[in-house]
This record gives C-alpha cells, structure tokens and sequence, in this order.
C-alpha cells in the first residue's frame, strides 16, 4: 500500500517536493487555498484548507490516515506541520519548537540563552521605542515574516519611526524587533537533521540588493569562505539548531561574517532554502537528493547522507537591479540548468516577490554573471 504525505502549502515552492513525492511512489495530499495553488493539478489530492488551519488539517490527515506530513521553502506552514505531527505521532520537531523557530523574538532570546552570537536587539509593538545604548546602523524586521517584507536598515535616527512602522505594519502578529546592524558578507547553511544528529550538506553564500531591503538575487555553493571561518560557522549553526529544539529535518540558517572573522546568527527557518536553495542547488552541488532526505524523515525512514559530488551550482534572480543579465536568459549556456522569465515588466525590488525570473546554474566553476 502507497505511503500518504501531507503537504502543508501548494505554491510554486511546493511543487519541486511534489512532483519528488509522487516519483518515489508516495500518494501526496495538499493542503492549502486554492487560490495561486498550482500544486492542485499535481497532487494526488488537493484539500483546500488554510495552512494555518491547523485543527482542521489535523482531522482531515486523522481521517486520511497519513503517514507523515511536511513542507518545504515557508516558514507560514511549519507550526502545523509540528502541530498535526505531535498530535498524530508522526516524526517532526515539537510545536513548541515551531513557535519559538516562526518569531524572530522567541528565536533570539532562545539563541541568547543557548550561547549564540547574536546582535543586541529589542521587541516592538510600536515606533515609541527606547533606544539608549544601541549603536546605528540598525536594522527593522517584522518577528514573522521571510523574504525581506517589512526589513529595512536604519541609518540615521530620524529614519526609525518610518522603518518601525513599515516593520510591525507587515507583521501577522504586529510585533517588530529591532537589532543592531552587522555589516559583513552574508551566507546560508543548509542541513539536515535526524533525532537531534545534524549533517551540513553545504554553505551558501548570497548576494543581495544590500540596504535599505536586502533581497537576494544570487546564492551559490559552494562557498568562498575560507575554512577556519567555515568551522566557525559549522559550530555555531550546532549550537543554534540545539537552542531552539531542531530535531528533525531540514534546517536553514543565516550567518553575518564580519571583516574580523566574528560570526553572528541571524536567523534560522525550521525548514529547506527557499530560493531554489534547498530544492536544487544542494543536489545540483554535491549529489545529495535532499528533497528525497526530507520526504524519507517525514515517513519515520533516514539514511545519512553522502556528499558524492564536488559541482558548483547557482541561482540568479532578475529584476531592474539584475536586467544586465538579461541576455543569459535569452540565449543558451554551457552552464543552464533551468531558467524562466515570468514577468518582462523588471521591478526596482524590496522583497523576493518583485522578482521577475531566474536562471539556475551548474558548472565546474562558480558563474560569475554580476
């Protein structure tokens, strides 16, 4: 009998686990409006219910009888998936593992207790804020939110009650926080993690649109970072996955790198790179079918992963700030592993959904297009 995996999400972020799901003979069932659902068409079953909904995807799977239950690329769907998992007693990490990984607040006080690097940084409600004793630049986030929305940097204090605004404004929650700014080169790690075991598949480094928005539009793996800092970074990222109670699954987590080799955790996603990070780039760099590593743990089954490959792969995203590279989407490359222009209007961006396309890449040597 076919093993059912609940797929907590439908969007274009889904799909790549999907359509992995169903070539590894796995009956898939999503869960999410339809609207923009573009899993709908591929799924086995598509059951239009909210992600964060979660009692009542938690008795549609009861009644279903999965076999486990995940989620790619959104941090949105996370609490449910710990919540129907604990629940049902699937494999996941705890609910109260998800909360405190889903608020950059929660998540903050629990790296601080952990002994994490981290930037000093308060919880707002609103732009009234006591900022005694921090030290500009700055940096204002919504706690809840991914993909750059609400982020901005503070350069002079009278920009604060604006970025403050704008910050608790894109908050779900309307709660912001407001942290000390790190200047210095930004990368990713990505893992994945069996009964609090992790394995670092690799790290990624990124480049973005830098201030006031810092949205990405370019990751690639391996990285530049030379290894007494890469060491650095593998045994802080441990100690941040144990401080918010990462057991199981895949993980990413962002580092800053100062010019003096000082390395500080800025966040963690309880869940696989967005960005075609997780989905692509990993297998496209060392071999490791990482999708497949997230389904398997999601069914209760794990085998650690062997890195057989030594590749370099990519992404470019366009937009107004990256159309010089338009060219390499309209011709072929010796590098093309999957490009899509979506949009030809390019916009002047502040979050990952101004972007217009994107170019995938593998090669033998990291592609420098910008």
């Amino acid at each position: 009998m076919k093993k059912k995996l609940a797929i907590i999400g439908a969007s274009y972020l889904q799909l790549p686990l999907v359509e992995r799901a169903k070539k590894m003979g796995i009956e898939t069932h999503c869960f999410a409006w339809s609207e923009g659902a573009v899993c709908k068409e591929v799924a086995d079953f598509f059951h239009p219910i909210s992600i964060l909904e979660k009692e009542a995807i938690l008795q549609k799977c009861i009644e279903i009888e999965i076999d486990g239950i995940t989620s790619i690329a959104t941090d949105m769907a996370v609490p449910t998936i710990c919540y129907v998992a604990e629940k049902m007693n699937l494999i996941s990490n705890s609910y109260n593992s998800s909360i405190i990984s889903t608020n950059k607040s929660e998540m903050r006080k629990a790296f601080k207790k952990g002994g994490c690097t981290i930037p000093k940084f308060i919880e707002v409600t609103n732009s009234n804020v006591n900022i005694n004793g921090f030290n500009f630049p700055l940096i204002a986030k919504p706690v809840d939110r991914s993909g750059s929305r609400g982020v901005t940097k503070v350069i002079f204090e009278n920009e604060l009650v604006e970025a403050v605004n704008y910050a608790i404004n894109e908050s779900f929650c309307k709660k912001a926080i407001i942290e000390e700014f790190i200047e210095g080169n930004e990368v990713s790690v990505e893992i994945i993690s069996w009964n609090g075991k992790h394995t670092i598949l690799a790290i990624t480094d990124k480049v973005t649109t830098g201030a006031p928005h810092f949205v990405e539009l370019a990751h690639h793996q391996p990285t530049k970072l030379d290894v007494v800092i890469q060491d650095k970074i593998k045994t802080e990222v441990i100690k941040c996955l144990n401080a918010l109670e990462i057991k199981h699954g895949a993980s990413h987590s962002e580092f800053k790198i100062t010019d003096n080799g000082e390395v500080y955790i800025i966040e963690v996603g309880a869940r696989m790179g967005g960005d075609f990070i997780g989905s692509h780039l990993v297998q496209l760099s060392t071999g490791y079918d990482f999708l497949e590593g997230v389904i398997d743990i999601a069914l209760g089954k794990y085998e650690t992963p062997i890195l057989k490959s030594n590749n370099f792969s990519g992404v470019y995203f366009l937009c107004k700030e990256t159309e010089k590279i338009l060219h390499f989407f309209n011709q072929k490359n010796n590098f093309d592993f999957k490009k899509e222009i979506q949009d030809s209007n390019f916009k002047n961006i502040t979050n990952s959904n101004d972007r217009s396309g994107y170019l995938i890449y593998q090669d033998n040597k990291r592609i420098e297009l910008l």
